[in-house]
């Protein structure tokens, strides 16, 4: 009987430490993302770092080729999801198969509104008067930094960019962020980034669901997509002749 009660201290210890090795493993079986869905196991963007880019464009089309050609990538590579991902650094981008009507173009290279909203502008209405309609998404969910915009044929219809202050509003706002209850500063607004924390961090959760409304949120791509095969290239920084 000594010997079975000598054994309950060690069942016990077994099992807490199973225990823990179950939670590891759903922890790196489960990627959450924004507004509390989570990722697929095998989502080809568990390989970006931060499992979802930060950065990316949608744009109305059916053939990578062409928006290839628009963004003049040097190199071009037919790649898969995962090589793409792979290769998409600072001087790389990632031109996505298409997904329902849209390609994703995807890369830390694409520009910063934080750094130069200006410049940021001219690259995506250059970009759209190429290629026609176009969304860009850009999230910072460190600072809470975020920027959205809809351009057609070089036109904004609708784009907002924070990064501390108001660096773009432009346009009235679209029903969707209505329905997600976006706010967006005007230019000479006062604000105190510390007392509207809480509405900075809903707007950058809230920024994929803005994507899927408006086209495709890249957290949420349907495993029948990553089959398909994109273009990996290298960028230049200077806008797209």
């Amino acid at each position: 009987m000594a010997w079975l009660l000598m054994l309950i201290p060690l069942g016990i210890v077994l099992g807490i430490g199973l225990f823990f090795i179950y939670c590891a493993w759903r922890r790196a079986a489960i990627t959450e993302k924004p507004g509390g869905a989570s990722l697929p196991a095998n989502s080809p963007f568990r390989s970006w770092p931060f499992d979802q880019p930060s950065r990316w464009i949608a744009v109305k089309a059916t053939n990578p080729a062409v928006v290839q050609a628009a963004l003049n990538l040097n190199r071009p590579t037919p790649c898969s999801w995962e090589e793409g991902l792979a290769e998409a650094r600072e001087d790389k981008l990632f031109i996505s198969p298409p997904i329902r009507g849209w390609v994703l173009v995807v890369g830390p290279g694409l520009p910063e509104p934080a750094e130069d909203v200006d410049s940021c502008y001219r690259f995506l209405a250059d970009l759209s008067r190429k290629l026609g309609h176009l969304q860009f998404f850009s999230v910072s969910r460190v600072v809470n930094y975020h920027c959205w915009a809809l351009m057609e044929r070089g036109r904004v219809f609708r784009a907002y960019a924070w990064a501390g202050e108001t660096l773009w509003n432009q346009g009235p706002l679209t029903a969707a962020e209505k329905e997600l209850g976006l706010v967006c500063f005007g230019y000479d607004s006062e604000h105190n980034p510390l007392a509207n924390r809480d509405v900075l961090n809903a707007n950058s959760e809230r920024v994929n669901q803005l994507a899927a409304r408006w086209s495709v949120d890249p957290g949420a791509i349907s495993p029948d997509n990553w089959n398909g095969r994109g273009i990996v290239g290298e960028f230049s920084h200077s806008e797209p002749r």
